[in-house]
């Protein structure tokens, strides 16, 4: 079945109302790996939506009206996937795309909104919220039944991208000037390439380790796995008594944190899972408190290569007071009663 053929499929599933990943699960259980990839469905979606008909390619004559392409579709998503917090102006920049255009393809072509700072899927499934709903009752309810115990025994984690410069928002770089002075000049400014990866383990007391991930690796399930047992042993440094009463270890569902060599790992340190749903930033403290923080403190600041970004990431969590850590943690509290409020759906705030 070629391209044309399978955007015909899309058209017409697009018609009986089905979802874009119904209709890529669909498409991708009877092709298999022939099956167009989920952007290619995505961008097709909402082309027939917006009242395309044809599905042929479209003739290219001169400059294109619209950056919203396939090809472009694609870039965006391998970005997004590479870093779930990426912002738009990043991407607009990095990718010579108009504001406007990567919106477009975030929200109308991938069907993304941005949630605690990363971006994910717009709309949940009832199996997703069900999920959500059900862990955040039975994390609650084990919160609640000894509050300042479950906060003390938490121990989470998560990674980010640390640029080695990221221009200000518009509102960090407001100044005060009298109404008869010159406006003040700003110049375009486009993110360096420079960045680097930080897995950051933490818990109510403060940091317990980071990992600066080297250039050129990927944080795989083995690699991820050798990093346990580093926060086994600071837990046992520095927080007396933390292991007999037992960790609660708290991670999202990335593919190496879920591999089976990392699951046998925090068996091994004698860590506890505290279940946490996919697609659920929102219920995660390192994205709704901790690196929104951090990214807040660094941003528009240049730093001249990966140990300036390290020190600098170093010495804003140093820099910290231990109730900055338990507030993050306590917070839990607030989004899982709403997330329950809410059946399942997205905590915004």
């Amino acid at each position: 079945m070629d391209k044309n053929e399978q955007r015909a499929v899309i058209k017409y599933l697009c018609l009986k109302k089905m979802s874009t990943k119904e209709i890529f699960l669909d498409i991708q259980q009877t092709l298999g790996d022939h099956a167009l990839p989920y952007s290619t469905v995505a961008y097709w979606v909402a082309e027939f939506k917006r009242g395309r008909s044809t599905c042929e390619d479209d003739q290219r004559t001169g400059r294109l009206s619209t950056s919203v392409t396939e090809e472009n579709v694609k870039k965006v998503e391998k970005m997004v996937l590479e870093d779930r917090r990426i912002t738009i102006k990043y991407l607009a920049e990095t990718l010579k795309i108009s504001f406007g255009s990567i919106q477009s393809i975030l929200t109308n072509s991938l069907g993304f909104k941005k949630v605690s700072a990363r971006w994910v899927p717009r709309m949940l499934t009832e199996e997703n919220k069900k999920r959500r709903l059900e862990i955040s009752k039975r994390n609650l309810e084990m919160l609640r039944s000894d509050p300042d115990e479950f906060c003390h025994r938490v121990v989470t984690m998560d990674e980010t991208w640390v640029h080695h410069f990221d221009p200000e928002t518009k509102r960090q770089s407001m100044s005060w000037k009298r109404p008869s002075s010159p406006p003040i000049k700003k110049f375009r400014v486009a993110p360096t390439a420079g960045k680097i990866m930080a897995s950051v383990f933490w818990d109510s007391d403060g940091i317990l380790f980071i990992d600066y991930v080297p250039k050129g690796q990927t944080i795989t399930g083995p690699y991820y796995a050798s990093l346990i047992p580093k926060v086994r042993e600071a837990i046992k440094k520095t927080r007396r008594g933390k292991l007999s009463s037992g960790v609660l270890f708290l991670h999202d569902n990335a593919p190496a944190h879920r591999s089976e060599v990392a699951l046998q790992a925090i068996h091994s340190a004698g860590f506890e899972m505290l279940d946490h749903p996919s697609y659920s930033p929102d219920l995660a403290p390192s994205d709704f408190h901790l690196f929104p923080k951090l990214k807040e403190h660094i941003r528009g600041t240049k730093f001249a290569d990966d140990d300036a970004v390290m020190a600098a990431v170093n010495e804003f969590f140093e820099s910290q007071k231990k109730g900055f850590f338990l507030d993050g943690i306590r917070k839990l509290e607030k989004r899982y009663s709403k997330c329950i409020k809410l059946e399942g759906d997205y905590v915004e705030k």
